[in-house]
């Protein structure tokens, strides 16, 4: 395999030749996230064996997929250009995955742990949601792998302002951006300007939004999680979170105890399991979404 260097010599050189500074040898051990400068696939290290002509590594992407690639110049590590070499002994990883006699483990959404992962600099793409309690859900749960990915969550603060913000960021094929709206009905005001919005010309194809059924974030997490039968229904016209804590017998006097309740909430969510498919479906759609054009 034959790498683009993008790298290379200096056209400011004015023709003289210096010597180029060699790159860090980086031994490819089991777990480390890397980058393949070519084709822009992020993985983590699964093992390193032996191939034609040398050693090639097995890269796992963050959806499960393993693809072989040679040792050598052509990679990133938090951004940096390395050359990625054999690994002594001890370092090797069996070929269930993981280091010698550890479990390669999970992480909150069910992927592959990556041993001693660092947060990636943050990409184009967006993943936006309406409120702050749906960027900390998500974060509890899918913060690891997004932090792989590059992705960024923002709270928008609901939809109104979304055909503005579209406009303002400007999305195209690498700076995707994935919207998760509350309580997307068919024949809504909301689903209507959704549909404006990925229907326009100047970035349809790169925006998608997708809504989850529920009247509210906390809805999605699953009764049981939280100590309670069912979630309470609530009448209009009635704010939902007092609604809600008033009949499961929560201190609802203010602001306060909805706060305290959120966080009573979200640290009873410990994986994916402890909340509602329509929602975790949803989310993993827009990961794919924002991410599709880098592997």
């Amino acid at each position: 395999m034959s790498f683009h260097d993008r790298y290379g010599s200096d056209v400011l050189s004015g023709g003289r030749t210096h010597a180029r500074p060699s790159l860090p040898r980086v031994p490819a051990r089991p777990g480390l996230v890397v980058e393949v400068v070519e084709t822009g696939y992020v993985g983590a290290i699964v093992r390193v064996e032996k191939a034609a002509g040398g050693f090639s590594m097995v890269l796992e992407d963050r959806r499960g997929t393993r693809v072989s690639f040679p040792l050598g110049p052509g990679y990133l590590i938090d951004g940096r250009p390395c050359e990625l070499t054999r690994p002594g002994p001890r370092a090797q990883s069996p070929a269930a995955g993981g280091t010698a006699g550890t479990a390669p483990g999970r992480t909150a959404s069910g992927s592959r742990r990556v041993a001693d992962a660092r947060a990636r600099v943050a990409r184009g793409s967006r993943i936006w949601v309406e409120g702050k309690h749906d960027a900390e859900l998500v974060e509890r749960i899918w913060g690891d792998d997004l932090r792989i990915e590059g992705v960024v969550v923002e709270p928008l603060g609901g939809l109104d302002d979304l055909p503005d913000r579209i406009a303002e960021f400007g999305p195209d094929a690498q700076h995707r951006v994935g919207v998760l709206a509350d309580h997307m009905v068919t024949g809504t005001k909301e689903s209507k300007l959704a549909r404006r919005v990925m229907d326009d010309p100047a970035w349809k194809g790169n925006v998608r939004v997708i809504g989850h059924p529920y009247v509210d974030v906390w809805q999605a997490v699953r009764p049981a999680v939280v100590g309670i039968e069912a979630w309470p229904r609530v009448p209009r016209g009635e704010d939902w979170k007092t609604g809600v804590l008033r009949r499961i017998g929560w201190d609802h006097a203010d602001h306060r105890d909805v706060a305290r309740a959120w966080v009573r909430i979200l640290r009873s969510v410990t994986t994916i399991a402890d909340v509602e498919p329509q929602l975790s479906g949803r989310v993993e759609e827009l990961i794919d979404f924002v991410t599709v054009n880098r592997h």
